[in-house]
């Protein structure tokens, strides 16, 4: 039974229905939502893609994906069979306009007019004009309220094309239909990023440039590119990991509180963050972002080639696998704090973590020795949780400190598995709650942020790639960026040698 608001009848239609986010992400949370009791009782689901098949072979390869990638494991007969029977499969040649009288038609079929229908582009970034201006020259897919529209990432590759898309999606819909889709924003912790800090009251009088020292955000992948190098020749990590998850995540942690948890209310506040942002100036970019890319080396006992060597890259490719950046933001909360941001391709482990690094206390009655500072770690992947790490005296004679932790996870208070990120954000789209998803000005301020370091990486050859070895935090380049400031890389709490609390596997 449908929980919490009521939701008339959906129906979801998936352009790039054949592909791998499809299986992978998209009908997973779908279906994990069905047999929660999420979706409403009469929904419907519409692939499209240009693979000619049929809908008997559409949901079998759809429970394959299921089957292997849903939190659930492998379905239950009788579940999957109530959910497969909502689920249509229709080929069609995107340039098409048949494609989308026919699928006029399909919609109307058996809907009343106030059902919900939404629009999801799993497509590759080239075919999202494509898709809109098509929809466009059809009257009954302007100004309806009840469409919506989803756009995955990469929103554009620059400043000037993402203004370009949303030219063509605002031409058809109005804005509070567009959904730009950031899957790290569904992520249960960066959630309770909002609810950690304004719901308790200690922490938001000491959230600010009088207690913290400067903040560090880690996004580290284990892995390299694998198949993936055709896209990331395009994109690289500039574009793939800082300019959407980094940076959404860095303005949940600085923005202001907001007067009400409102969709707009809490944009606006993550724009104002943006906006703050100082700007980097072209003959300081070497100053402010550095930027590496793996070589060949060994990962567990494997040898794993380098980027250049990778299937669909480039011998002389000079596209980044990994890059480090710092960022001030100039309001009277964060003056003169540095924000240090982090992400790449064959680092030391696959981790997500917020660091926020307290000011040392004024003196040191306790000992010669100086007392570590105090740390918070909030942790969004492996295991969600969060770290607080404090000076205790230690057991015994004399007064000897040593640091301590306080800590949770998600997993060990709740007892639950949280759900996907796709989850919590199609269920949002289908409820019509915008909150966690990106407005057009806060994508056009996040490509300005970085727009002077694109161009000059752009029309710069890196002379010292590869620059850094699988297993280590990118290149010499990195360390330099923070050590010249009387700082250092701090180790993700899940990965320090001495962690034996399982906190992070």
């Amino acid at each position: 039974m449908l929980r919490d608001v009521k939701i008339g009848p959906t129906v979801i239609v998936i352009f790039g229905a054949s592909g791998d986010l499809t299986r992978r992400k998209i009908i997973p949370a779908i279906y994990n939502l069905f047999i929660d009791g999420w979706l409403p009782e009469t929904f419907s689901i519409v692939g499209v893609a240009r693979t000619a098949s049929t809908d008997e072979a559409f949901c079998h390869q759809l429970r394959e994906g299921v089957d292997t990638f849903s939190r659930r494991g492998k379905a239950k007969e009788e579940e999957w069979s109530k959910f497969a029977s909502a689920i249509k499969y229709m080929a069609a040649d995107y340039n098409d306009r048949q494609t989308y009288l026919s699928l006029l038609e399909d919609l109307d079929a058996g809907w009343r007019q106030s059902a919900n229908k939404i629009f999801y582009l799993a497509t590759p970034p080239t075919l999202f004009t494509v898709i809109v201006e098509q929809l466009g020259q059809l009257k009954a897919f302007r100004g309806e309220k009840n469409y919506r529209i989803v756009i995955e990432k990469p929103f554009g590759k620059d400043l000037e094309s993402a203004r370009a898309l949303n030219q063509s999606l605002t031409e058809v819909f109005d804005e509070a239909q567009i959904y730009r889709i950031d899957h790290y924003l569904g992520k249960e912790t960066v959630q309770n990023i909002l609810a950690f800090r304004f719901a308790n009251a200690m922490w938001e009088p000491i959230w600010n440039r009088s207690y913290i020292d400067h903040v560090q955000i880690t996004v580290a992948e284990k892995v390299g590119v694998g198949r993936r190098g055709g896209y990331y020749e395009g994109a690289g990590a500039l574009r793939d990991m800082v300019q959407n998850h980094l940076l959404q995540v860095m303005c949940l942690v600085a923005m202001e509180p907001p007067t009400s948890f409102q969709a707009d209310e809490i944009r606006n506040k993550r724009v104002d963050v943006l906006s703050a942002i100082r700007p980097i100036e072209k003959d300081e970019v070497e100053k402010f972002a550095v930027r590496g890319q793996y070589d060949r080396g060994v990962v567990d006992d494997q040898p794993v080639p380098a980027y250049r060597e990778e299937e669909n890259v480039a011998e002389d490719s000079g596209k980044e696998t990994f890059v480090a950046m710092k960022l001030y933001i100039d309001n009277w909360r964060w003056q003169g704090v540095p924000f240090y941001l982090r992400t790449g391709k064959h680092l030391p482990g696959r981790v997500s973590e917020i660091s926020l690094q307290f000011r040392p206390v004024p003196h040191h009655p306790f000992s010669d020795s100086v007392t570590p500072a105090n740390r918070l770690a909030i942790q969004i992947e492996p295991k969600e949780g969060i770290m607080l790490r404090t000076q205790a005296k230690e057991p015994g004679l004399g007064m000897k400190i040593k640091p301590v932790e306080m800590h949770y996870t998600y997993q060990e208070v709740f007892k639950s598995a949280s759900p996907e990120a796709y989850e919590t954000l199609l269920l949002d789209v289908v409820r019509g709650d915008p909150s966690l998803f990106m407005r057009n000005d806060q994508v056009e301020m996040a490509w300005s942020v970085l727009g002077s370091v694109l161009e000059i990486w752009e029309n710069s050859i890196p002379v010292d790639f590869p620059n850094y070895a699988p297993g280590e935090w990118g290149p010499k380049g990195a360390e330099d960026l923070i050590t010249r400031d009387g700082r250092s890389w701090l180790v993700p709490a899940c990965l320090e040698s001495n962690r034996k609390d399982g906190i992070c596997p």
